[in-house]
């Protein structure tokens, strides 16, 4: 009489405990697997997104904060802008980080006299400033008696008073700026039509140059004549200083946990700046 052989326990009842069927090991291997390529296209896309957005930020568009008083009242400390780097010419992105100076694949007119722009300070390229441009290469530049000359001719100006100035001095929202102290007008330059303010009581930028700019440089100054560190005492910018030209105002928000203070705009919100 035959024997059948007796089974073992692993035939029996399956996987001894501790062990797993390679089904079992298969599916843990294809889900680690799986997870694995996951993170990686994720972690691709991520990078992608995150290089066009610093691209994009290095040669089309870019956002600053306005930290000082300088550009008073056409630009107010706490508003957040938008800069167009394009406006000057495509540079290649990153190339301002690699070189002296950006490299551009398209070249577009200089600054003019009356564009707002951003630029790295000539004594500390660490920081950014923003101001007006008044002058050009060659451009003969004085100012007599707090009234500005470029190239001979009188800057003109119109004083701004009445309900239109006490509207303009509320919104600043600071009892240093006021009409008793400060005097409001609308300067023309090359057709560019902007506000800015001259200190009744300060005589520091009454007299200047005359200068002629040199070239590939800009003479600088702040819309709140009397309180701008600017070109008046540190001297030009140079061309490739330019980040690019101020445009747009996107939020109006300062906040200052030192001081308690919370300040919000939504009224200068999409503000087109000229």
């Amino acid at each position: 009489m035959s024997e059948t052989p007796e089974k073992n326990s692993e035939d029996q009842h399956g996987p001894s405990l501790g062990q797993s069927s390679p089904d079992q090991s298969a599916k843990t291997a294809q889900a680690k697997k799986t997870s694995k390529k996951w993170l990686i296209e994720n972690v691709l896309s991520l990078g992608f997104a995150l290089l066009i957005v610093f691209m994009i930020r290095s040669s089309v568009v870019e956002a600053f904060k306005i930290p000082s008083g300088s550009m008073i009242p056409t630009l107010l400390i706490g508003d957040h802008i938008f800069v167009n780097k394009f406006a000057y010419g495509f540079k290649v992105p990153f190339s301002d980080l690699a070189t002296d100076r950006p490299i551009y694949v398209v070249d577009r007119a200089p600054p003019k006299r009356g564009d707002i722009i951003v630029f790295r300070y000539p004594k500390d390229e660490s920081f950014y400033y923003i101001k007006r441009v008044i002058g050009v290469p060659g451009d003969r530049l004085e100012i007599r008696e707090k009234s500005l000359y470029v190239n001979d001719q009188l800057v003109k100006r119109d004083v701004v008073v009445g309900p239109e100035s006490d509207k303009i001095f509320k919104s600043l929202d600071d009892p240093r700026y006021s009409p008793s102290n400060l005097d409001l007008y609308v300067e023309h330059i090359d057709g560019t039509d902007h506000l800015m303010m001259l200190d009744k009581n300060s005589f520091m930028g009454e007299s200047h140059g005359p200068v002629t700019v040199p070239a590939d440089s800009l003479f600088v100054m702040g819309d709140n004549r009397d309180f701008s560190n600017d070109s008046r005492f540190w001297g030009y910018v140079p061309y490739k200083n330019v980040k690019g030209k101020a445009i747009v105002i996107w939020l109006s928000l300062w906040v200052s946990f030192s001081d308690s203070q919370f300040v919000f705009r939504p009224d200068r919100i999409g503000t087109l700046l000229r």
